[in-house]
């Protein structure tokens, strides 16, 4: 008898080992609080918990506890944390070929359009090696409708009103905004409330979420709705060997989560458009419309000139430049008809 209590015991012993062996846990590092912009990654963290009984958890991690927004890239190469949320605009020296997604006047009409090309060039070869120089793999994009413009005074509706503007823009906006005589400042979402307060920005370019997330809306007094210059890219990477660490059942319920969490993510983020105007109209904020002819003309100054310059600037880097853009226009196209 105390010979089979000894087996049973080891047992037991055994099995509680192997469950605390596959058990597993991960931090993710994202910045500001929880807002549409995050919605994906809670949902990711919600689903791959229930695939795997409570086993795979997801911890998310806000207000930079865990590194600095520009920072998370370099905190995902050593391993500081298994997944991150950053955004390309931020260090485009460190991400050069997602940029491709930032250039202004793709073209791209909603978030659905957005969701295609960037997983279709998240999906490519060049774009895969260059993250993997970060230890990173792409999981999946947070999709961000076209940015507009919130600022204070009297609105500015005509290009030559952008002359001088001082304007939050990253990337290829703070480019096109530069192609018409703006002053692009690239601070970070979480400074930009403080840089439109002190006066260091005159308007500052963001989504709708985060005009609402990070309070800029609440100092304006106007919003273009229909500038649309582009967006941001903001990828969530994971770190590779996490990843390949996976067991083979909790990789597969990250995977197979992916296309599940992004349709969250859409569905909520409609619902957040739709109260948009009565956000406008609960803060006194003015909507301003800008007038095709000059629509057009900020595209023909920002457009094809931004275009032209990255590709021949990744080419001459020995990137393979044009076949990225190309893959942008392809893939829009098919998912325009889709749509």
């Amino acid at each position: 008898m105390n010979k089979y209590l000894t087996g049973a015991a080891a047992a037991a012993i055994s099995v509680a080992f192997v469950a605390e062996a596959a058990a597993t846990e991960w931090n993710v590092s994202m910045w500001g609080k929880r807002r549409a912009f995050t919605e994906h990654v809670e949902k990711l963290a919600e689903l791959v918990s229930a695939k795997t009984n409570g086993e795979f958890t997801i911890n998310m991690a806000y207000g930079e506890t865990l590194s600095k927004n520009r920072e998370n890239l370099d905190g995902i190469s050593i391993g500081a944390f298994e997944m991150a949320q950053f955004c390309a605009g931020y260090h485009p020296d460190k991400n050069r070929l997602i940029t491709v997604l930032e250039l202004p006047f793709l073209g791209v009409e909603n978030l659905e359009q957005e969701v295609a090309v960037s997983h279709a060039v998240y999906a490519h070869p060049a774009v895969t090696e260059e993250m993997a120089q970060w230890n990173a793999r792409m999981l999946m994009t947070s999709p961000m409708p076209q940015y507009n413009l919130v600022g204070t005074g009297e609105p500015r509706d005509e290009l030559s009103e952008f002359e001088g503007m001082r304007v939050r823009a990253t990337g290829g906006l703070g480019e096109a905004f530069k192609a018409v005589g703006g002053v692009p400042t690239s601070v970070t979402a979480s400074e930009a409330y403080q840089a439109m307060e002190s006066g260091v920005v005159d308007t500052v370019a963001f989504a709708q979420h985060a005009h609402l997330s990070f309070g800029t809306i609440n100092q304006a007094t106007w919003w273009t709705e229909n500038l649309n210059p582009g967006t941001v890219n903001c990828p969530i990477v994971v770190n590779i060997d996490a990843y390949e660490a996976l067991p083979d059942a909790h990789r597969e319920a990250l995977d197979s989560s992916v296309d599940e969490a992004i349709a969250f993510y859409l569905q909520n983020y409609a619902e957040l458009l739709k109260r948009w105007d009565s956000v406008l109209a609960e803060k006194n904020v003015t909507k301003v419309t800008i007038s095709d002819d000059q629509l057009t003309a900020f595209r023909e100054i920002a457009a094809a000139p931004a275009r032209d310059a990255w590709i021949a600037d990744m080419e001459a880097q020995g990137l393979p430049g044009q076949e990225l853009y190309d893959l942008v226009v392809t893939t829009l196209e098919k998912a325009q008809m889709t749509n």
